[in-house]
Parts: C-alpha cells; sequence; structure tokens
C-alpha cells in the first residue's frame, strides 16, 4: 500500500508525467465507455519491445560510440564537430528511432564540451531537429511512423514516396544552420571504443535485421517476438529488465483512451466532421501534436481520418514547435540541464526559436509541395 501513498504518486508523475497522464485519461475514458482488448494494437507493441531490446544490447556491445568515436577523431574544429553530431543523430535515428539516438548521442556530445571547453548547446538542440527529421523517413524511426505504417497497412513504396521531401528538406535544412555556426579550432584526441563481444554482436545485428523485416511483414510479428524473447534469455536475461516499459504502458492506455473515447458517438460525429479532407487532416495533426505530443495525436487522429499521408507528414512535422511535441525533444532536454543546471532558461529559449521556425517553415514548403499539388 506504500507505493500508493501521495509522495509516491507525484515522484511517478514527475518521473514519467505522460504515461501519468495517460493513465489518467484512460481510467477516465472506462467510465464513460467499456474498453475492448482490440483497441490494443498489439504488433505495435511487440515491434516496439523487440526493437528496444536489440538497442540495448548495441548499447552495452558500444557499437554506436565505436562508430561515433572513430569519426569524432578526425575532426579538427568546433563547426565540423558539430554538424558530424548532428548527421549522425539524424542517420542513426533512421534505424534506432530518435529518442534512443538522443539518448546515446548527446551524452557524448556534452563529453566533448567538457573536454574541449566548447559551449554545445546550439549543437544539442540541433541534434534534437536532426534526430526528429531523420527518424521521420523509416517506418521504424519513431513510435508514430511504426504505427501509422502498422495501422493503414501501408506499402514501403508508399512511405518512402509521402515521406521522402520532409526528409531531405529536413538534412538541407540542418546542414545549413550546422554550417553558419561559430568555427573554434582544437585538437580532439579521444581513446578508441572497442565492440565488446563480437560474436553477440553479430546475432543481435541479424536479430536486427530480422525484427525489421517483421515490420514490413516480411516475418510475422509473433514469430520475431518470441525469436527476440529466447535469444535474449540465453544471451544476455538482463536486457529485459532495462527494456522501457512504462513507454509499452503509455501506448497501451492511449490505446483505450482513444478506443474508448472513438467509440462515444458524439466524439465520432464530430471528429469525422472535422478530418473529412487532407488539408484538415494536416493542420490538424500538427496543430494538435504541439499540445499532447506527436505519437499520441497520430493514434488518436487515425481513428478518424482515411488520409494517411496527410497524418503522416502532419505528425512528423509537429513534433517540432514546443518541447513537448515530440518525447524525444524532452530526453534531450533533461540530459543537457541535468549537465548545465544553469542553462535551463537558455535552452528552452533557443529551443524554442529554432523549433518554431522550422516548425513554421516545414509546414509552409510541404503544404504546398506535398499537400495542395
Amino acid at each position: 500500500m506504500d507505493r500508493l501513498k501521495p509522495d509516491n504518486v507525484m515522484k511517478l508523475f514527475k518521473k514519467d508525467p505522460v504515461f501519468s497522464i495517460s493513465l489518467i485519461l484512460a481510467l477516465i475514458s472506462c467510465t464513460l465507455s467499456r474498453p475492448k482488448a482490440d483497441y490494443i494494437n498489439f504488433e505495435v507493441l511487440a515491434c516496439l519491445f523487440n526493437l528496444m531490446v536489440v538497442v540495448k544490447a548495441f548499447e552495452e556491445l558500444c557499437f554506436l560510440d565505436k562508430v561515433a568515436v572513430s569519426i569524432l577523431n578526425k575532426c579538427t574544429d568546433s563547426r565540423k564537430v558539430s554538424l558530424v553530431m548532428v548527421l549522425l543523430s539524424f542517420f542513426s535515428s533512421m534505424v534506432i528511432t530518435n529518442d534512443v539516438a538522443l539518448i546515446t548521442l548527446v551524452p557524448l556530445t556534452l563529453i566533448i564540451s567538457r573536454k574541449s571547453d566548447m559551449d554545445m548547446l546550439v549543437t544539442v538542440i540541433l541534434q534534437t531537429l536532426a534526430a526528429n527529421l531523420g527518424s521521420s523517413l523509416t517506418p521504424i524511426g519513431n513510435p508514430q511512423n511504426l504505427y501509422i505504417f502498422s495501422y493503414y497497412r501501408l506499402t514501403a513504396s508508399q512511405f518512402f514516396a509521402s515521406i521522402s521531401f520532409l526528409a531531405v528538406s529536413g538534412l538541407v535544412w540542418l546542414c545549413v544552420r550546422s554550417l553558419r555556426s561559430s568555427k573554434i579550432e582544437y585538437e580532439l584526441n579521444l581513446g578508441n571504443v572497442d565492440i565488446k563481444d563480437k560474436k553477440k554482436a553479430t546475432i543481435w545485428a541479424l536479430l536486427f535485421i530480422i525484427i525489421i523485416l517483421s515490420v514490413f511483414d516480411v516475418i510475422n510479428y509473433k514469430i520475431v517476438f518470441i525469436a527476440t524473447l529466447i535469444i535474449t534469455f540465453f544471451i544476455n536475461k538482463r536486457l529485459l529488465l532495462k527494456v522501457d516499459y512504462l513507454l509499452l504502458a503509455t501506448f497501451v492506455c492511449f490505446f483505450i483512451f482513444i478506443g474508448n473515447i472513438s467509440n462515444i458517438p458524439s466524439v465520432a460525429e464530430f471528429m469525422k466532421q472535422n478530418l473529412d479532407d487532407p488539408v484538415q487532416t494536416y493542420f490538424s495533426s500538427i496543430l494538435l501534436s504541439q499540445v499532447i505530443s506527436n505519437v499520441p495525436c497520430a493514434i488518436f487522429l487515425s481513428k478518424f481520418t482515411t488520409y494517411w499521408k496527410e497524418l503522416l507528414l502532419g505528425v512528423n512535422i509537429g513534433g517540432m514547435g514546443t518541447i513537448i511535441a515530440s518525447l524525444a525533444s524532452v530526453i534531450s532536454y533533461k540530459l543537457f540541464v541535468k549537465d548545465n543546471p544553469g542553462s535551463s532558461r537558455k535552452y528552452i529559449g533557443l529551443f524554442s526559436l529554432y523549433n518554431v521556425i522550422s516548425l513554421g517553415l516545414f509546414t509552409f514548403i510541404n503544404y504546398f509541395i506535398a499537400i495542395k499539388r
């Protein structure tokens, strides 16, 4: 019973407010409508679980650290370091998700900052933008893409044709911003990082490929889920304790909340009337993402619209803007402020400036290029 004390509840809320809010919403919605098991998308949950296990394995084996350090040792000035870290965030987020890319790379950026006495605040902000933009290019890059790809049963060609322009234009924008940063000459020499166990790394790499194939429905996700559990149990069962189960629980809560709400006749009718064309879906997903973040926004709006392309673009563009528009942005903020406790306001100010400009730019460009045409 001690766990239910007000102090413990407040600690949980502060630790993961998104989960707490999703749980409260799910419980409230259950008083308005009876929940059903088929509200929960088990395929999305299984794929997320599989990916989190493999990524944790890669982290323990120092695979990404080895790649990053080997590149950084070749840099000779701060501008190159910034560009390399931004590009690493952009491209790695395509395969290890935006939040994992930031969890892995932002601490490395902060280490470089301490060793070289460089101010990396803008670099961390650009890394966050890079992770959100880069992750938009693949179905496994972020949770909302994985959900939309699975929910609408999209083909790879449909997905990539719809999102490629956003990702490519985002890459150009990030390079322009990075190359305009200040340039300080220096010599950085980080120690080489070795992969701890190459045999295990090979096994995890093969499992990662199989998981990707399951995302594209080449292999049944249930088989891959069981295989992931078995391999993890025999190779490194401790990884099962490192999975972000609160994230999975958050998805379950949102599935229940959205399923309950969408089955209330008055709500369903209102949403259908306001999402009956592509332009409304596009702008609604961008605006709603600013308030409830893009993942729950994608889940919620998908129940009321058939315009998956506009929803896909909207929630990915909507990840820019406010700091809660994408949960990955919150991760970067927490990591930076923990290392630089006196820079909270400065970070929020510059983050908001860069993100609002980016949000306006990509909303405008993609409306005329991808939506209005």
